[in-house]
């Protein structure tokens, strides 16, 4: 048997090629658990991102829908809450047409419950609920006026659950709403917000009545407002009241249930979440990080996070992300501490010593201000870098920006780091999880914080010797894009860049994205028109004359929240200065990247341009064996 090798740091043979990363890969959505039946909601990277749903019983398991069906909403671009299961049926939203469908779990065939439309994906659905009496569905419907794009009107609606029909209109008098909820039989529950708050701002509780037997709704009235509400569920929410996500009652009066520091929950980008449920017999459960408490129990199970938690007979079920191996759909009792791994965690590639785990760090930033983040240090069971020299750092960004890291096992970061890359993932002012206070510092200081943030997370992290301060490289996707373009003007910290379809104008991503996000910018920056001032000073494109570092650029070209022209317009200026800049511009992708060959390209290509940027290895060393050989990408402006 060999020993372990010696090897400069970024040239390791690794374990996990690039197409490792989507062969045999699902990613876990929702899930449910009707009687002896559980259910999940599921993405395959390998039929080209479809969704679809997947039954396990005592027969087995089976894929409930078959293609052409693509279980996935278009409301709000992010979608989220395009299923639900109850009582041996299943109801979705078709991502081509974003009709609502229904579909018995006996495997027969769905049959549309909404009208067609003149043009498909006009009118668009999510986050769906029955009524207890079973008779009806309450949804949130988005309707896009074919002459005017910008012209958008979100609502809730109410439909019958076994038939066609046209939807009844609950309430449309805000910008937005979600989480409709039945409560009772007499009752909906929804949160609603107008511009130009986003849901985990300033957002309104609302209820109206319901009649069951004509499917007909009251005016709705307010239950409470100046907070954010999120997933109400009969007379509990989640709200931010006291500065943090606990649970409160909320009925002629508001009142916390929960005083935690840990958040319940974080920022609704998609609909449908569950951190909280209620049991059969009536308890509570909910979800902060790992632990599942029920009522004034906890119960920690190792896990990095908890999601989507399904309720039966005295256990819950939840997608699990874990630190050190992949997501798992699991159960646990309640009363023993138990588990059964209703989908277990897929083989990897990876052997002991080669997982890398999650080191949470805690760094001084400017101001005397403190940031966050997940540093994963190098791992490899076959090799080791030299004495005397540290590891290359890939800094990463999280969406949103109103997002935060997730420190949960990805294939993705162990690609970087048996490879012998150090990882670290940013939380920076303004992120997630850690209160309402902080998560506002990025209000009007969006391209600043951030910014800091990262550029003090690698001086942290090479100043105390974990990486080579000449070898650190960024990268990150959507705003995280922004950041990566806006650190790179911002000094000579970074030695190349990484965004994925990322802003370089921030005044035409104001007038030029889609309607829930057009206004956000409102809160990050100023108010558009009036601030265009800042919104030119906080844009990459117009700060050149500091742009001097290599760049590599990924976009889909049928992105609707970030539009091409922003990957398009910093190439072409990047080039024209004669700054090395490579792109890669991919068909048929929207904002986030779900086709197999798209991201094993993506990876490919971004690996090679590091090494080539940062001159690693030469020889063997530089022929990487692990990696997958991409074909030519396409090439934008």
């Amino acid at each position: 048997m060999g020993g372990v090798s010696t090897l400069p740091y970024g040239t390791w043979p690794s374990p996990v090629s690039a197409d490792d990363l989507t062969a045999g890969v699902t990613k876990l959505i929702d899930v449910w658990v009707d009687g002896d039946r559980t259910v999940w909601h599921e993405g395959r990277p390998s039929e080209g991102g479809r969704q679809t749903l997947v039954v396990a019983d005592d027969d087995g398991t089976r894929d409930l829908l078959h293609p052409p069906f693509n279980v996935r909403s278009g409301v709000h671009e992010y979608g989220g809450g395009a299923a639900w299961v109850e009582h041996d049926t299943a109801w979705f939203v078709n991502w081509d047409d974003q009709r609502i469908w229904r579909i018995d779990l006996d495997d027969t065939e769905p049959v549309p419950l909404t009208p067609e439309t003149d043009h498909p994906r006009t009118v668009r659905y999510a986050d769906l609920r029955r009524s207890p009496d079973g008779a009806w569905l309450v949804a949130i419907q988005e309707v896009h006026d074919v002459d005017d794009p910008h012209h958008v009107v979100n609502r809730v609606v109410v439909l019958p659950a076994d038939t066609p029909g046209v939807p009844h209109v609950v309430h449309a008098a805000h910008d937005f709403v979600m989480s409709p909820r039945f409560v009772a039989d007499d009752r909906i529950r929804f949160v609603a917000w107008n511009h130009p708050n986003m849901p985990w701002n300033d957002t309104e509780l609302l209820e109206c009545s319901f009649d069951p037997s004509h499917g007909t709704t009251g005016p709705a009235r307010s239950l409470a407002a100046g907070a954010s509400f999120m997933q109400p569920d009969g007379a509990v929410a989640i709200s931010d009241r006291d500065g943090v996500w606990n649970l409160w009652q909320i009925d002629d009066a508001e009142r916390p249930l929960t005083d935690g520091p840990d958040e319940i929950g974080g920022p609704a980008w998609i609909f449908g979440l569950r951190d909280h449920v209620r049991l059969p017999d009536g308890r509570r459960v909910w979800a902060t990080g790992g632990r599942l408490h029920v009522d004034g129990d906890t119960l920690d199970t190792g896990a990095a996070a908890l999601e989507q938690l399904a309720p039966s007979d005295g256990a819950v079920t939840a997608i699990v992300r874990w630190p050190d191996r992949p997501s798992t759909v699991t159960r646990f009792d309640l009363a023993t501490g138990a588990t059964t791994d209703v989908v277990p965690a897929p083989p990897t590639p990876l052997r002991d010593g080669d997982v890398s785990t999650p080191e949470r760090i805690e760094y001084p930033t400017a101001g005397g201000a403190t940031a966050y983040g997940w540093f994963y240090p190098p791992a490899n069971a076959d090799v080791t870098g030299p004495d005397g020299e540290r590891p290359p750092l890939v800094v990463t960004i999280h969406g949103g920006p109103t997002s935060c890291a997730r420190p949960w096992f990805a294939l993705g970061t162990q690609f970087w780091t048996t490879r012998g890359f150090a990882v670290v993932d940013v939380d920076h002012r303004g992120s997630s999880g850690y209160g309402t206070a902080f998560r506002d510092l990025l209000d009007g200081n969006w391209g600043i914080v951030d910014v800091e943030d990262c550029i003090a997370a690698a001086e942290y992290l090479a100043a105390d010797g974990s990486v080579d301060g000449d070898r650190m490289v960024i990268r990150g996707g959507s705003a995280g894009g922004f950041t990566v373009l806006a650190s790179l003007t911002s000094g000579d910290v970074f030695a190349a860049g990484a965004c994925s379809y990322g802003i370089a104008d921030l005044s035409v991503l104001a007038a030029d994205t889609h309607k829930f996000e057009s206004r956000y910018t409102d809160r990050l920056i100023g108010p558009w028109p009036e601030a265009r001032d800042v919104y030119e000073a906080r844009s990459p494109i117009h700060h050149l004359d500091r742009f001097d570092t290599p760049l590599i650029v990924f976009q889909g070209l049928d992105d609707k929240v970030v539009p091409p022209n922003q990957s398009e317009m910093i190439v072409e200026a990047l080039r024209a200065k004669g700054v090395e800049c490579e792109y890669h511009a991919y068909e048929g992708e929207g904002h986030g990247f779900r086709r197999a060959d798209t991201i094993v390209d993506q990876i490919t290509n971004e690996l090679a341009f590091y090494r080539r940027v940062l001159q690693m290895g030469s020889g063997t060393f530089w022929h990487d064996t692990s990696a997958h050989t991409p074909a030519a990408a396409p090439e934008g402006a």
